[in-house]
């Protein structure tokens, strides 16, 4: 059989660093293949270039048998190679056809022929059931719609090849089978899907063969229906990974953060978080669960300080912190992972030492005699490189040249090593390798069966059913179901999360 897309000895060097080792790629015509590997690995640079957003030292790509060289990511368009990134490149204030033709617009003499865009959008959304309205706004749909939005994009250029990037990252349970319902139906009209996820059970579910990277180099070649999560895992990180997290060993303790009817105001009517009430205790994790964009990471940024709010309050201990600096509460007994990580979460500007010291600078043992000692700073950040297993060259190294799921384990191994009272949490794995993820889980295990409470805000259902002792869910600002975790199911939390109002809050 011969191959849609096939890639030889693919190398990509960086200053320092091989991102891809003689690479081999083989994906076949109508199937759908997962790439996977942590982070690091080289799967992400190895599709760039298939997209043309660089270039390979050395080796070959081709298409459908015919050898190309990708100059940009018109020439690799132009082949029939569509690339649905992570982060949706879509502008907001346009509707989705206008999105959709953006750039390939047909014409009625001078003028753009709405028209005919309507209706080439309306086919495409027919034919493979991606169900959209041409002519609504972007800024006015759900998340899943604009998933398809991009997929029509690529399609309406007839692409051939489809390069998903962690497409579920941001989706509902219901949202992601329909995604597979989609990309089933793709593949049944001949097209080719390359699927790059850090999802187990998703790769399992969708993919028809894997090709596993390790450390830019290709680890294995699986026929996915011949292959079991723990073998494709075993290639992946070169060990035995355990993602089930380990309930608590004692009952939760006295209430540590106290939070009610928090607002925090938006641009019209509706504020980003509705009269919140939530509270944590010693030795628990409470979960909260929701779609991007639903006031989850408001509630955080109100909680940190780094949020204005219009009325509520923030206890900890019983001390007012509402009207506290983002420094005191702190200092008060609050660590913070963000959701953002380049702009809120390290200064990528600075070094290893420096971000990981953040937050232990202003006292013993990096702080001797008023004055901030660099070989302690160097010290402290070996410590932690060490632990949890940071792939950075050196503490001297800048932090914005690491990967991703890099420069979130220096994020959450600087907040871990305060050992606060109280951690929030914000997409604490995003973006994170599968072995990474079991890492962090247990230093969350850890951290609150030392009695610490986590308020852990995440898209991963499985993330918030494996640590979650208490499970709130937000919808449109507003807390609308709190359940224990044992009693939740994702089917529920799913309809929950899409706006059903299946159970009440505090039921």
């Amino acid at each position: 059989m011969s191959l849609e897309v096939e890639m030889r000895q693919i190398t990509k060097r960086f200053p320092g660093v091989i991102a891809d080792d003689r690479v081999d790629l083989e994906v076949r015509p109508g199937e759908i293949h997962a790439l996977m590997g942590e982070n690091g690995a080289g799967k992400s640079i190895l599709m760039s270039i298939l997209a043309g957003l660089n270039q390979p030292d050395e080796g070959e790509i081709y298409i459908r048998g015919e050898k190309v060289e990708f100059t940009s990511p018109l020439d690799a368009i132009d082949t029939g190679i569509g690339m649905v990134f992570q982060a949706f490149k879509l502008f907001p204030s346009m509707t989705i056809a206008e999105n959709v033709i953006f750039g390939e617009e047909p014409r009625r003499g001078l003028r753009v022929d709405t028209s005919a865009a309507t209706t080439a959008v309306t086919e495409i959304s027919r034919r493979y059931g991606l169900a959209v309205d041409p002519k609504a706004r972007v800024d006015s749909v759900p998340v899943g719609v604009l998933q398809r939005v991009e997929i029509i994009k690529a399609l309406y250029r007839r692409a051939r090849v489809l390069v998903l990037d962690e497409p579920t990252a941001v989706l509902t349970p219901q949202e992601t089978e329909r995604l597979f319902e989609i990309l089933r139906a793709l593949r049944e009209d001949g097209h080719t899907i390359i699927f790059i996820t850090h999802k187990m059970r998703e790769v399992m579910a969708i993919s028809d063969r894997v090709t596993v990277l390790r450390d830019g180099q290709v680890a294995a070649k699986l026929i996915t229906s011949e292959s079991s999560a723990e073998e494709i895992t075993h290639h992946m990180t070169g060990r035995n990974v355990d993602l089930t997290a380990t309930t608590a060993s004692h009952p939760p303790g006295e209430t540590v953060l106290q939070v009610q009817q928090l607002t925090v105001p938006g641009e019209g009517d509706q504020p980003l978080v509705d009269a919140v009430d939530l509270s944590l205790r010693e030795g628990e994790i409470v979960g909260v669960a929701g779609v991007a964009g639903n006031g989850q990471r408001e509630l955080a940024e109100a909680i940190m300080g780094l949020r204005s709010i219009s009325s509520g309050n923030v206890h900890l201990y019983g001390n007012d912190l509402t009207t506290a600096q983002t420094r005191t509460r702190r200092e008060a007994g609050l660590a913070y992972i963000p959701e953002d990580r380049h702009g809120v979460g390290t200064a990528t500007q600075a070094d290893g030492a420096a971000n990981l010291s953040m937050g232990h600078h202003r006292s013993a043992p990096l702080l001797q005699h008023s004055l901030l000692r660099r070989s302690r700073m160097v010290a402290h950040a070996r410590r932690l490189i060490e632990r949890f297993a940071i792939k950075i060259s050196s503490p001297d190294t800048l932090v914005g040249t690491l990967s991703g799921g890099n420069l979130q384990k220096v994020v959450v191994a600087r907040e871990l090593d305060h050992q606060t009272p109280v951690l929030i949490a914000e997409q604490p794995t995003r973006g994170v390798d599968i072995g990474a993820v079991e890492s962090i889980h247990g230093e969350l295990t850890r951290y609150r069966d030392r009695g610490g409470a986590i308020l852990l805000i995440s898209a991963e259902l499985s993330e918030i059913f494996s640590l979650s002792d208490w499970i709130v869910v937000m919808f449109e600002g507003r807390i609308v179901a709190q359940m224990e975790a044992s009693e939740a199911t994702e089917a529920e939390l799913g309809l929950l999360m899409a706006g059903s109002n299946v159970r009440q809050a505090g039921a």
